[in-house]
């Protein structure tokens, strides 16, 4: 193992993981960056490397994002394992708004899990994690406009507050389409992204630039055009108070949705993703507007000979979570995963639809059980949960080689410098409740 001695970074793991106190789990988390920080390893945003991406500098690559619903710990080792064979230093790991809830990982024990991760691999430098799909919710929004953003900045806050340096605002909800132009189509959109960007630039860290994402249209929902992409950034570049930087990349809908399309023997259809648009969205972003490009979504149940096409087109990064999710749940102990769903039949039936057969119900609401059972899961023998994490290696591997991330370490490690910031809580923290996740 990379840690030889002194700090155990298992033992402060464990603590973390299974304490319900959020105060010691912030205690506990300012241990695990103070020893990082000790071994050059640091909470990063990957903004400017988009933005010399947006420019044509290095080579043609997309990162990954990452969304490790549970066994977080031992997923990131494997991908530090991954990135360090591979000298890859452009990946980053998120959660999204909604998966913080049902999975039970607050901010503060995501960022510091993945930190203790890379200090357990020996990893150096920059870490990169994400607040995915920091939601604006529709229905809310409409009866409140007010009080649903003042939600959201609450909990995009935390998620800074606990070093999450890389913040996707998901604000495509309150796009309407009956509306009569694209501006006004997308009006509450940039309106909404462009007052949560100016708030994220107000209490960023000193000396760090987050790394900001916006999203024209909603994932599930119609495909996206450069039209609309044009009609968003402009709108939004004149509602940003002036001064202020703006947006590092977009995402767009390009004919996939989050978890896939479930058939009713519970498999997924393969996805058909618009590569045109997002080489044309990606084009327009970085010559229209500086931006490094578009982003793909809702991609990791996609099949196997599509990933390679991403770097192609110049897709900046890529949504991936729902796969690792799956072979996760696929390689628990038999009683256990049956527990989880008895579970999940017992408490989730209002998610089920009229039209769901048992094994699209069990599919799409099994996720849900992930929170309940999280301490048995990461209570399990050591030697199965590195059995999960070393199957789930070799999916991060092709990956990154498909994604062309290998070799990136030195680009990256050129363009972002360490920081000094401190993580910790907010006195007050938000609630953990939203739709978006991949």
């Amino acid at each position: 193992m990379a840690v030889k001695s002194g700090f155990d970074v298992d033992a402060t793991v464990q603590k973390l993981v299974m304490s319900d106190n959020i105060k010691e789990k912030e205690a506990l988390a300012r241990e695990i960056q103070a020893e990082a920080k000790s071994r050059g390893v640091f909470l990063a945003s990957i903004h400017e490397v988009y933005m010399a991406r947006g420019k044509g500098q290095g080579k043609n690559f997309t990162t990954p994002a990452m969304n490790l619903r549970c066994l977080t710990y031992h997923l990131a080792r494997a991908i530090f394992r991954v990135a360090k064979r591979l000298n890859a230093g452009a990946f980053i790991f998120e959660i999204a708004k909604s998966e913080m809830g049902y999975t039970a990982q607050p901010p503060i024990e995501y960022s510091a899990v993945i930190l203790a991760a890379a200090v357990k691999e020996g990893h150096r430098g920059p870490v990169f994690v994400q607040g995915d799909h920091c939601q604006i919710k529709a229905s809310s929004y409409f009866e409140n406009k007010a009080k649903e953003v003042s939600g959201l900045k609450d909990m995009v806050a935390d998620c800074i507050a606990a070093g999450f340096y890389n913040i996707d605002v998901d604000s495509s909800t309150t796009v309407k389409l009956d509306r009569p132009t694209l501006t006004e189509q997308q009006r509450d959109n940039f309106e909404v992204c462009a007052d949560m960007s100016a708030f994220i630039r107000k209490i960023q860290p000193k000396g760090l630039q987050i790394s900001i994402g916006g999203e024209i249209g909603e994932v599930g929902h119609k495909n996206s055009t450069v039209e609309e992409l044009v009609a968003f950034t402009e709108g939004y570049n004149k509602a940003l108070p002036k001064g202020l930087v703006g947006l590092s990349k977009i995402s767009v809908q390009t004919g996939t949705s989050h978890g896939g399309t479930v058939l009713p023997d519970g498999s997924i259809a393969k996805a058909n993703v618009d590569f045109d648009t997002l080489k044309n969205i990606s084009a327009a972003a970085r010559q229209k507007f500086g931006m490094g490009g578009a982003v793909q979504h809702g991609a990791s149940t996609l099949s196997d000979d599509q990933f390679h096409k991403f770097p192609e087109v110049n897709t900046v990064e890529i949504h991936l979570a729902t796969n690792f999710q799956n072979k996760t749940l696929d390689n628990l102990p038999k009683d256990l995963y049956q527990k989880m769903m008895d579970w999940t039949k017992a408490n989730c039936q209002s998610e089920r639809k009229s039209t769901d057969t048992e094994e699209q119900f069990l599919y799409k609401a099994r996720k849900r059980a992930l929170g309940q059972f999280k301490k048995e899961i990461y209570g399990l023998p050591e030697s199965v949960k590195e059995g999960i994490a070393a199957q789930l290696e070799k999916n991060f591997e092709f990956l990154f080689k498909q994604l062309n991330v290998g070799d990136t370490k030195d680009f990256v490690t050129s363009i972002v410098k360490p920081v000094d910031t401190a993580i910790g809580l907010r006195q007050t923290q938000a609630h953990l409740d939203g739709e978006g996740d991949d």
